[in-house]
């Protein structure tokens, strides 16, 4: 039964036929059939394997089917940035290159299963190699933004006694000057061109490394990923995901939310060190075994991406509410998107006006997804479904998403209340595992059978989820989530400063 179940991830994402019948001429009835298939996904018996890892058991088996012709001939990963640098990849040269980099984590930093890893890298190549590297090996992955300060970098490397921080020159000087409190940290590792001393060089060791590897067995539930993130009255917490929350839980957000084939092209803008880039760039293309593209951009332009999207065959594309605000108001009525045919969001709501603009401009609409940190993607509106301009969609598979109180008890549609995922008698294999060194706050997030996710909502007649707002004081800025508590202990450090409150003011772009 659970060979059966890792047969069945494969084949649920793709057989040779399906990319042909997902863009049959007749596809009024195939559509039907999809929104079905996708609202059944539910009643599916949800065992999971004792043994699962996204690289042995997802990657390598999209490299043989490449090898065998039975996916189309297009890269795995395509990368470029405002140099005119390229990279491209397939899937078997992207298992060579992970092998290799599986070895420089073992052998050279010495770093053995279950060790902890802090990434800190802008959107280059080499994140996508040690993102895989670490699942093969069995190390815990912790992404980080590259925004983060020496005080930040210090309190992550602390909180998860991470043995290994991995980062490149511009942030080395920050890691370097909080070193000597660092108690934990046994290995450093950069990405760059030179040398600097006290530092491993990724690139150096990654040429001389063995390209054979063989891939940890991880279990299912065993330790992948972990996430800072923030909290309204305290530091950041730590959510720690297993191979399976993510690993198999983004299954369903490929196919159906990112309407994903291995004939797709897939860009999404998002940072490396949110867990958006984990969804998007990561576990639902290659899932699907499509094509992970990314544009390494300094800063957001909406000039530059119009550009990449006339310029590329990309045929999916994701970014943030504030993105699609600022590319409508750019306006792209001029340009020409040939390939583009699917279009989502998520991170924050999505102006129904700004989709309404997107639809007029460009013939496309804006699929809306909803989902946080902790949990894969909660609810969506997909292909087929009727879309209510504001609402998130429906509930995501395999989650029974309901509106409760605060005694976790189910209101009635219509009313607000706490958006929250049904988690007893059987908790969801695809929400994360635990806050790190923190039960208590773990047990804060459960209400009577459910898992309470902090935002508030409705759900209408229709099953369609309509976000409120949050219920602590989280600040939402483009996408990005911003802890109170953190601002205001960085403005409490100013000998001006005697006491300090932040709270959110409106924005037109940004929302907060």
């Amino acid at each position: 039964m659970k060979t059966l179940f890792k047969l069945r991830i494969l084949q649920s994402l793709w057989t040779p036929t399906s990319p042909s019948r997902l863009f049959h001429k007749d596809n009024r009835r195939l559509v039907s059939q999809i929104v079905s298939h996708y609202e059944s996904i539910n009643r599916c018996e949800q065992e999971l394997p004792e043994h699962f890892n996204f690289a042995s058991d997802v990657l390598d088996k999209w490299s043989q089917l490449e090898k065998d012709g039975k996916r189309p001939a297009i890269a795995a990963f395509w990368w470029i940035n405002d140099k005119g640098d390229e990279v491209r990849w397939s899937f078997e040269e992207l298992g060579f290159l992970t092998r290799k980099a599986a070895n420089v984590l073992s052998d050279p930093c010495g770093l053995q299963r279950g060790d902890r890893v802090i990434v800190i890298l802008p959107r280059i190549p080499e994140w996508w190699i040690l993102n895989v590297a670490c699942i093969r090996t069995g190390i815990v992955f912790i992404p980080g933004t590259s925004q983060l300060t020496a005080k930040d970098i210090f309190y992550r490397l602390q909180a998860s006694k991470a043995k290994c921080i991995i980062t490149n020159d511009t942030l080395a000087p920050a890691v370097d000057s909080v070193l000597p409190d660092c108690q934990f940290l046994k290995t450093k590792l950069i990405v760059s061109e030179g040398s600097r001393d006290g530092w491993l060089n990724f690139q150096e060791l990654l040429k001389v490394a063995p390209a054979d590897h063989n891939c940890v067995k991880t279990k299912s539930q065993d330790p992948m990923l972990i996430y800072f993130t923030s909290g309204s009255t305290g530091p950041p917490k730590m959510a720690e995901h297993s191979h399976s929350s993510y690993g198999i839980g983004f299954t369903v957000s490929g196919r159906y939310w990112l309407n994903l084939t291995p004939s797709d092209i897939f860009w999404n803008t998002s940072d490396t060190g949110w867990a958006k880039s984990a969804c998007s760039s990561v576990f639902s293309p290659w899932s699907s075994g499509s094509c992970v593209f990314i544009h390494n951009m300094p800063q957001f332009e909406p000039t530059t991406i119009a550009n990449t999207l006339s310029r590329y065959p990309i045929t999916t594309f994701c970014t943030a509410p504030t993105a699609y605000c600022m590319l409508v108001q750019h306006g792209v009525t001029s340009y020409k998107f040939m390939s583009l045919r699917h279009c989502v969001t998520g991170g924050e709501p999505l102006n129904p006006e700004v989709m309404e603009q997107w639809k007029t401009q460009t013939g496309l609409d804006i699929y809306e997804g909803y989902g946080q940190t902790e949990t894969v993607t909660i609810c969506a509106n997909v292909k087929g479904m009727k879309i209510k301009p504001g609402s998130m969609g429906k509930a995501s598979p395999p989650y029974d998403v309901q509106v409760v109180d605060d005694q976790g008890d189910i209101l009635p549609r219509g009313e607000e209340g706490n958006i929250a995922i049904r988690i007893k008698p059987t908790r969801p294999f695809c929400l994360f595992s635990r806050y790190l060194d923190n039960p208590e706050k773990t047990a804060s997030t459960e209400h009577g059978n459910f898992y309470i996710t902090g935002d508030r909502g409705i759900m209408d007649e229709e099953g369609y989820f309509w976000f409120v707002g949050r219920s602590d004081d989280i600040i939402n800025s483009s996408g990005y989530r911003i802890g109170p508590f953190e601002v205001e202990s960085a403005l409490i450090q100013h000998p001006a400063v005697a006491e300090s409150a932040v709270v959110s003011s409106p924005d037109p772009i940004r929302g907060e």
